[in-house]
């Protein structure tokens, strides 16, 4: 690689440091050379796991989560709120897979007040205990294996148990949201959240937009007429675009 070059691609992953997410024709100004060069840079790195490309620009990889108890901290609000919304989109639903995370911990608050008989599977230990001081909500915990930093089963025994059920509607967050779909940072929770979903004749997805053109370790939905996703702030244009013409149903809800 010429010192030219790698000056460039030292200069856009600086760029990224500062900015998380960032358009190629800005890149290119920046830069003073063509948006085609940004573009094969962008190529070049993308290929080493250091950035992800996106539709127009480029992102800054995320290839892990700050562990749940750190999570729980951010974004309090905006996270209520989806959670909250969420519950209206189940409807009359009596059977629920619910995944695991912090938007997910702060669902299963809002379903536990819930004042019909509702059955909810789950792999996450926060999430069951939340929902097992309401009677009315019959909470099965999957079984596997102890993940202990999100508190979640995984494993060949949670995805075979998985497999036998097939409730209306699978309850998910999200590490990471791009045009390419959901992905999530953990292998083996993303193993289990994609099983949920391809289970389920819908999925919810609540993610706030500290999420959006982010992508994680590995995807578990893409975007579909049977998922629907609820957020605190609109996508930008693209993202918007890309997730709206296969079909998803955005919810917006302000805080």
């Amino acid at each position: 690689m010429s010192e030219k070059k790698t000056r460039r691609q030292a200069r856009i992953l600086d760029a990224l440091g500062a900015k998380p997410t960032i358009r190629v024709n800005v890149l290119a100004d920046d830069l003073g050379v063509s948006a085609e060069t940004v573009r094969r840079d962008l190529a070049e790195l993308d290929k080493t796991g250091l950035i992800q490309r996106t539709y127009g620009g480029a992102v800054k990889a995320s290839l892990f989560e700050p562990a749940l108890a750190e999570r729980l901290k951010i974004k309090v609000k905006e996270r209520e709120r989806i959670a909250n919304h969420a519950i209206i989109l189940l409807e009359n639903a009596d059977c629920i897979f619910v995944g695991g995370g912090a938007t997910t911990l702060h669902f299963a608050r809002a379903l536990r007040s819930i004042e019909r008989r509702i059955t909810v599977l789950t792999a996450s230990f926060s999430v069951a205990i939340e929902l097992s001081t309401n009677p009315l909500i019959k909470v099965m915990s999957l079984p596997g294996i102890v993940e202990p930093k999100e508190g979640l089963m995984c494993g060949a025994d949670t995805l075979r148990f998985i497999s036998q059920y097939r409730p209306r509607i699978a309850v998910m967050g999200a590490s990471a949201i791009d045009a390419a779909g959901v992905s999530e940072a953990m292998l083996n929770a993303a193993q289990v959240y994609k099983a949920m979903i391809e289970n389920s004749e819908r999925a919810i997805i609540m993610a706030d937009s500290s999420k959006f053109g982010l992508r994680a370790l590995q995807i578990v939905a893409e975007w579909g007429p049977n998922k629907i996703l609820i957020t605190d702030q609109h996508p930008d244009k693209e993202l918007h675009t890309a997730i709206e013409t296969s079909g998803c149903d955005i919810q917006v809800v302000l805080v």
